[in-house]
């Protein structure tokens, strides 16, 4: 949900990564394709795009469902253990390693807990008292709390009026959601104030990957996959100290348990990271905004959950406000410095190609000392010392 840990790991580290590890294949950088040419693909990524979509606004129904016959700390546990299953044989079937360094497995442990065991849990818990629809319109307020968190703990967002003027539309559609001028009437206080706890989660987890596991080397595959392990083992500890054994085995709470793991974090993270790699994070990262209407949806239709007009009102204003708080992201001094950048590869592109006509200039040796600097806000400088290397600076 929420995408989860590739919105996590995979978004940030595929512009730091691009820039810091000296060797491996090129990744992915924000709204470009990799570098290198991507294995032919049996589906397309629109129709991936709403298989994921699915996938993620059913997640609050088998939610529900699991809880049915399971507690939510059971229901958690093994979610994530079909899906660290899952990535598992993806890396085993790619021969990927876990990450090595005490470090990196530190910060992992603690972007597992925010990412997934926490937030996990916290919807487990919300809904046993709060509607699966509720429960899916309050996931979608992460961007609103990733922005006004991002505000205040990185240095590169800076606040603008249309990104304030998102974040008070979509707080204006929370209020709406849970109908605050009729004073809360019928709202389950607590397990609502799980449900945006766990949305707040996600953003806390994003701003500490961001700050410690950017450019660290490994493969986001890898990164993914120990994450998800280092959640389960938490989980693994928690919940037979809160939770006694189930009298039975129901069948159909397990099987929503089932796939809610494999397949609603999964293959879903593979899915996403995919679309990541392919379309870049902020396309991908717009599945956010169908979750909440398939997760009313399917609460409405499957499980027969109530839905009063202010609840779809509420979740639309929500969705516009955090969809003002993205587009506002590309007026500000990262998109200006993104657009100078371009300017400034295309001007040094065209100085390093005149270079190579001037006459005289091509019978200089290839350490001449020539110096191209390009200015790229999302990957750093880059240098050059040869017109072949300033060619392949500017590419």
């Amino acid at each position: 949900m929420c995408y989860e840990v590739v919105g996590g790991i995979v978004g940030p580290m595929t512009s730091s990564t691009a820039s810091r590890t000296p060797a491996g294949p090129p990744t992915a950088t924000p709204d470009r394709t990799p570098a290198t040419a991507s294995p032919a693909r049996t589906l397309d990524w629109r129709l991936r795009f709403g298989i994921l979509s699915l996938i993620w606004g059913f997640s609050f129904l088998l939610i529900k469902v699991g809880t049915e016959g399971y507690a939510p700390f059971q229901v958690t546990f093994g979610r994530l253990v079909f899906g660290t299953a899952v990535l598992a044989a993806t890396m085993a079937v790619k021969r990927e390693r876990l990450p090595r360094g005490a470090r990196t497995w530190a910060h992992l442990a603690v972007a597992g807990l925010l990412l997934n065991a926490l937030p996990f849990s916290l919807f487990a818990y919300a809904e046993l008292t709060i509607p699966s629809t509720l429960a899916g319109i309050c996931n979608a307020t992460s961007p609103l709390w990733g922005m006004a968190l991002s505000l205040v703990a990185l240095s590169e967002d800076r606040p603008t009026r249309l990104r304030v003027a998102g974040l008070g539309l979509g707080f204006l559609g929370v209020l709406t959601v849970l109908g605050a001028w009729q004073g809360f009437a019928g709202l389950d206080a607590t397990g609502t104030a799980m449900a945006l706890l766990a949305s707040l989660s996600y953003p806390v987890g994003w701003i500490y990957v961001r700050r410690t596991l950017a450019g660290s080397g490994h493969s986001h595959l890898s990164l993914t996959g120990a994450q998800l392990m280092l959640a389960t083992v938490q989980l693994a500890v928690v919940t037979p100290l809160f939770t006694d054994a189930p009298d039975g085995v129901p069948v159909v709470p397990l099987l929503a348990v089932a796939a809610l793991g494999a397949l609603g974090t999964g293959v879903a993270v593979l899915l996403q990271y995919g679309l990541v790699a392919e379309v870049g994070p902020t396309t991908a990262q717009m599945v956010t905004y169908f979750i909440p209407v398939i997760a009313t949806a399917a609460g409405v239709a499957v499980l027969g959950e109530s839905l009063t007009w202010s609840t779809p009102v509420g979740a639309l204003i929500v969705l516009a406000g955090a969809a003002l708080t993205q587009g506002a992201r590309g007026r500000g001094p990262r998109s200006r410095a993104g657009a100078a950048g371009r300017r400034t590869r295309t001007a040094r592109s065209a100085a390093v190609a005149a270079a190579a006509v001037r006459p005289g200039v091509r019978d200089r040796p290839a350490d001449s000392g020539d110096r191209v600097t390009v200015s790229q806000p999302d990957t750093g400088t880059c240098e050059a010392t040869t017109r072949r290397d300033a060619d392949t600076c500017t590419a």
